[in-house]
């Protein structure tokens, strides 16, 4: 999982179908050639040993089982000559059929050993804008070697200020929503309720975010879901906690049952809590945080998850963090595909009936908030948005969905104008 923590406003450190994506940017114009590396592609499901690696491509792809695909964006409508260049065993024949826009070409290539070979199957017509789809099929038998791909090329009117990923990371873009809150607000309780729409593998759709941390749900495998909070140390290393000295590292001081905690890194350093838990796809989930200033240099930060099933609510974890002693600041939420394999397939949440409680007790709801997104969402994936349904706040990203949302665009949603009630909270993390 790839987390970038967030300021207030922006940024900081924050069945047998082989998938092929391109989609990033391309700024061409007709008559010029467009070279899309294979080291974008996306294998779905299981490759069983197929791979796609930088620079190399799509190696080990064997037989009939798997097909490729390609979606690019194209702004006009026109013509496009597609061929393939790939590496097949000397003396041996691969017949493949490539099919755009519901037309279908075949082509065999004839293998040059490693010498890389080009096989053409002609032209394609693109009636009008919008996103494509290519897919690759072979019509080999199983087992027998399809190549080993390295470019996808196209030429032709139609590619005029098409939109293509050219670039290894294949994730789609990380998406975030910003709430607006006063500077010198002492917030010691951030309360958010979520609801994820979509569950591919390798998502994270994270409810409570604050300057020190964040909080929510993750999909980490087909049987495999999670409840996580993680909060990070003092000071910038970025990579490794041995690095970090016990002045500027977070401490447990409590977790709930069943929650496992330990050290994470790569995404700054901290400490890190799950809850392994089936939460359920397009069931409502709720968290909340709070902070609790214990002395003038920390604060105690705990998470709490709302069971649905035992209706109450449970300790995941407490941290003591240093070089602190305030409240919570830089509220926002979140959406990530923090692997890439399946970066194609959208993602979607809801995000709603927000409120903080302020150190003297007083509720206010949040009603505001702005997207924002990470450097993929700005060239390479554009398929990423914000907006408001049924009274929440949404994100979404892949999925090749025509149209964007533009970076710092501002939403409001509805008043829900009840506080939530119910917030009989575990009293272990306050110790």
């Amino acid at each position: 999982m790839l987390i970038r923590r967030l300021t207030i406003g922006w940024l900081m450190r924050s069945s047998g179908v082989l998938l092929i994506l391109a989609f990033g940017l391309a700024t061409g114009r007709a008559g010029a050639e467009l070279r899309v590396p294979a080291f974008t592609a996306y294998l779905d499901p299981d490759p069983d040993g197929a791979s796609v690696e930088a620079p190399a491509g799509i190696t080990d792809w064997n037989g009939p089982a798997l097909k490729v695909h390609w979606f690019g964006e194209f702004k006009i409508a026109g013509q496009i000559e597609a061929s393939l260049v790939l590496r097949l065993p000397e003396n041996t024949d691969s017949k493949l059929r490539l099919t755009v826009a519901g037309q279908a070409r075949d082509a065999v290539v004839h293998g040059q050993g490693k010498t890389p070979v080009t096989v053409r199957f002609g032209a394609y017509p693109i009636s009008a804008p919008g996103y494509q789809q290519f897919t690759l099929a072979s019509l080999n038998a199983a087992g027998q070697p399809n190549g080993e791909v390295e470019t996808l090329i196209l030429d032709g009117a139609a590619l005029e200020r098409a939109h293509f990923n050219l670039v290894p990371r294949r994730n789609a873009a990380s998406v975030h929503l910003v709430y607006p809150v006063a500077k010198e607000a002492k917030i010691e309780a951030f309360y958010c309720e979520m609801t994820g729409l979509e569950d591919p593998v390798w998502t994270y759709y994270m409810a409570c975010g604050w300057h020190r941390g964040y909080f929510g749900m993750q999909i980490n495998s087909p049987t495999e879901r999670r409840i996580i909070f993680s909060v990070w140390d003092s000071g910038n290393e970025g990579v490794d906690r041995a690095k970090v000295g016990a002045e500027d590292r977070v401490t447990l001081v409590a977790k709930g049952e069943e929650v496992v905690s330990g050290d994470f890194g790569n995404e700054g350093t901290g400490g890190h809590s799950h809850w392994v838990y089936p939460w359920k796809t397009g069931q409502l989930q709720r968290f909340i945080v709070t902070a609790k200033p214990v002395d003038a240099t920390h604060t105690v930060y705990s998470g709490f998850y709302f069971h649905p099933d035992k209706k109450q609510w449970r300790l995941i974890s407490s941290w003591r963090a240093p070089k602190e002693g305030g409240y919570l600041r830089g509220l926002y939420s979140f959406s990530e595909n923090f692997g890439g394999g399946n970066g194609h397939l959208r993602r979607k949440a809801l995000y709603g009936n927000q409120w903080i409680r302020m150190a003297d007790g007083r509720w206010s709801e949040l009603l505001v908030a702005t997207f924002s997104h990470d450097a993929t969402g700005k060239a390479d994936r554009l398929d990423r948005f914000m907006g408001v349904e049924q009274g929440q706040f949404f994100l979404s990203q892949g999925g090749f969905v025509a149209g964007f949302t533009p970076y710092g665009e501002k939403y409001e949603r509805s008043a829900k104008s009840q506080r939530p009630l119910d917030l009989d909270l575990p009293e272990a993390s306050l110790k």
